[in-house]
């Protein structure tokens, strides 16, 4: 299935485009911004799309007037496209429970859908009309995307955030949204899909435990708990705005005429402890992981750990010496491996957490 993605680059996009990535009965056809601007690209695209998501939009801007004109004309040439091209994939279309609301971006969500609900009919097609609650996850822009963004990013540098209204907050984790999509793209339903929240928290809520894990995590080193399908997704949406700076990070280290201890995490929440031994310049890892909390300590002899965001090219180099021990945790969606750069065996030990759905799978191979 040769599958578009309009809005490939936004939030909700990447994580999409990366999910199906993941799979091989998908076949992605890139999408770049300027195909809206340039009539014969988005032509071209929309003649080798099998199924097209289309979740390019305009979410904010202070006139609303143009986020409905604008939101309406991205329609239009997707429609006035396929028209010229004779063509008639299943369109997917994110809405959002804003439909309900007398605001002028929720009516251009709603007005948006219909028009494509009438091009499919007139044309034998499908489209499927997606009404979405509020979305967080990974890499969300602080004051755009979500409360949860804004927050995560405020509470990670330090800045106390304000609650305007303490209502209660209907989300969905970018990981299930793109389920639910994913299932949408493969049973091709033609109407109106009001895909469900998984969660529920007040506001207050919310900032309560941000709060609490840059106490646990940024301050003392420590995983709080995160064995509910909740706070394992606010944990690591939460962890992706901690700055790369933070690592490496030394342990504490008591020594005495007997020796030294060291304590390698103190965590609020179950998980695995490994370790390994490898010899000098091999490489173990190359890989990443989409929820697993994750962390490593050298002990002995001397590593570079790295990491590569997986839609990135930028490498982030880490050099750990076992002299003085210390530890570096990977976010999800970062490739990482480790590296004996001494000339010592070198030894290092591995904690993770994966407290449900322990039967899909959450390790995939990429070089750094």
């Amino acid at each position: 299935m040769k599958i578009g993605i309009t809005g490939q680059n936004g939030f909700i996009g990447k994580h999409l485009f990366n999910f199906l990535n993941l799979k091989e009965e998908m076949e992605l056809i890139p999408f770049q911004k300027d195909f809206f601007q340039k009539q014969e690209k988005l032509q071209v695209f929309v003649s080798k799309c099998d199924t097209i998501v289309h979740l390019a939009a305009m979410n904010r801007h202070e006139d609303p007037q143009v986020i409905y004109d604008t939101n309406i004309d991205l329609v239009n040439k997707l429609i006035n496209a396929c028209e010229a091209e004779n063509a008639a994939p299943h369109i997917l279309i994110s809405s959002s429970t804003q439909e309900a609301k007398d605001n002028l971006y929720g009516q251009s969500k709603k007005k948006g859908r219909e028009l494509l609900e009438n091009w499919a009919k007139k044309n034998n097609s499908i489209t499927t009309g997606m009404v979405i609650p509020n979305v967080f996850g990974p890499f969300g822009k602080p004051f755009y995307n979500s409360v949860v963004a804004t927050f995560c990013h405020q509470v990670a540098v330090g800045e106390s955030p304000t609650i305007v209204n303490d209502g209660t907050v209907h989300l969905i984790y970018v990981n299930e949204l793109v389920e639910e999509i994913f299932k949408l793209i493969k049973n091709k339903t033609n109407e109106r899909v009001i895909i469900p929240h998984f969660h529920e928290i007040t506001v207050s809520g919310l900032l309560n435990k941000l709060k609490k894990y840059a106490s646990e995590y940024i301050d003392k080193g420590e995983f709080p708990g995160i064995d509910t399908p909740l706070d394992l997704a606010l944990f690591n949406t939460f962890r992706c705005y901690v700055s790369p700076d933070h690592y490496p990070r030394l342990f504490t280290k008591h020594t005495d005429n007997r020796g030294s201890f060291v304590e390698i995490v103190r965590a609020n929440t179950s998980g695995q402890f490994s370790f390994s031994t490898t010899k000098p310049g091999i490489t173990r890892g190359n890989h990443f992981h989409t929820r697993k909390a994750e962390r490593f300590a050298v002990i002995k002899g001397k590593a570079k750990i790295s990491l590569r965001k997986i839609d990135s090219d930028e490498v982030i180099d880490y050099i750990i010496d076992g002299v003085n021990p210390a530890y570096v945790d990977m976010p999800i969606w970062y490739t990482h491996n480790i590296t004996n750069i001494g000339d010592e065996e070198m030894i290092a030990l591995f904690w993770i957490n994966e407290p449900y759905n322990q039967d899909d799978p959450d390790t995939y191979f990429v070089n750094v």
